[in-house]
């Protein structure tokens, strides 16, 4: 079988999957942001509340999933939700009114849920297959979305300007139809080898769950990685077009974030590997918070710029981006680690729905934050603590006895 023979493309043809669920669906709309604000008029608040739209999705899908699961094979649940999320970042450029917007954030979120928690069980299967590579398997599929990210930094800007050269009414609904379709050509791509996946058992009648309560720390700081993240990937492109910084420096900062999270997948390999309990999650939301601190800090003193305070901001962007998405397959790993694998769609559903109500609260605290007195330096500096948080609520969960 193709998944047998070749781990790591299989792997990459999930990280597809997952560069459409986050990379396209959720963080494309941070470059989309200044320009949809701009053109519609929009409040600091309503523009965060389009990411709460898709995070309020998220945390239907990601309620949805097991049930959906239980009416088709997780395989066609996985290429179908691709397909599905891909459909309404399209109809995104078919409007400009804000409420429409609105609902297809939230129907977008819907299903990239569903890709992630179907993802995060396909992935844990190939682990299973290959041990010797989980952690590094983990790290591909949670790297994804930075091919997202670094084809949103090359691919909206064009769109966005090839709308300003043929005048669009809305210059970024061209942006949106390309997302679509980038969605849809992936879906195509990743088929063949998800496909070939071997299929967990199911769950034997009257098998019991892991008890929540036995994991409710990592939970915990999982929830405040999910408010704190948010914040940074929604706001620090806008926080830094008001520093002053030029549009190619957007652009590269962008794609320096998102080729960052395409080489995380083996720098914290062996560390997903290591700790059964919260320290991997523990050491990556300090870090998070560490790099949401750095463009907060430099705005709130108003640090005139200069190559040291550039140098800061690239180096708050990439670690930001070689950690994030590693935080994500950290609960995936405490889950195959600590679960019977009839306990890992239960385990992951619940990391997703915790992560899903973290992102809902969020960007709209951040976005509140951002239109009054603190700007937007006081919003990422709110994320910036949160994640600080986070990471210290995370050092409590001890592995759990048995699996």
């Amino acid at each position: 079988m193709f998944s047998t023979k070749h781990p790591f493309l299989t792997a990459i043809s999930l990280a597809l999957g997952s560069a459409i669920a986050l990379g396209l669906a959720r963080f494309s709309y941070g470059l989309l942001l200044p320009v949809m604000r701009e053109d519609l008029g929009w409040s600091y608040l309503v523009a965060g509340s389009m990411n709460t739209a898709n995070a309020l999705g998220y945390f239907i899908g990601a309620l949805s999933s097991p049930a959906m699961m239980r009416r088709m094979s997780v395989h066609q649940f996985f290429i179908a939700a691709s397909i599905v999320t891909g459909i309404f970042l399209f109809l995104s450029g078919c409007t400009e009114q804000t409420i429409w917007l609105l609902s297809y954030r939230v129907l977008a979120g819907v299903a990239s849920a569903w890709i992630f928690v179907a993802g995060g069980v396909l992935v844990s299967q190939l682990g299973s297959i290959h041990a010797n590579r989980s952690g590094f398997l983990l790290g591909i599929f949670y790297a994804g979305p930075g091919i997202g990210i670094v084809l949103s930094s090359l691919v909206l800007p064009f769109f966005n300007d090839l709308g300003f050269r043929i005048n669009w009414n809305h210059s970024w609904q061209l942006s949106w139809y390309a997302l679509g379709t980038l969605c849809i050509l992936f879906t195509v791509i990743l088929i063949r080898p998800v496909v070939s996946i071997p299929a967990i058992p199911p769950k034997p009648v009257g098998h019991s769950a892991t008890p929540l309560k036995t994991y409710i720390p990592v939970l915990a700081g999982y929830f405040m990685f999910g408010v704190g993240y948010i914040g940074y990937m929604t706001f620090v492109v806008a926080l830094l077009k008001q520093l002053g910084f030029s549009a190619t420096t957007l652009h590269t900062f962008y794609a320096m974030v998102g080729l960052a999270v395409m080489a995380s997948s083996r720098l914290w390999a062996q560390m997903l590997d290591r700790f059964k309990g919260g320290q991997s999650l523990a050491i990556l939301n300090t870090l998070l918070g560490i790099a949401s601190l750095i463009p907060a800090i430099i705005a709130i003193y108003d640090l005139p710029l200069s190559p040291l305070i550039l140098a800061s901001i690239f180096i708050s962007g990439i670690l930001f981006g070689g950690v994030f998405l590693s935080a994500v397959a950290s609960t995936t790993a405490f889950v195959k680690h600590n679960m019977p694998a009839s306990d890992w769609v239960g385990g992951i559903t619940a990391f997703t729905s915790i992560f899903a109500a973290g992102q809902i609260i969020g960007p709209s605290i951040a976005g509140w934050i951002s239109d009054g007195q603190g700007g937007l330096a006081g919003g990422l500096l709110f994320s910036g603590l949160a994640l600080l948080l986070g990471g210290f609520i995370a050092t409590r969960q001890k592995p759990l006895p048995t699996k």
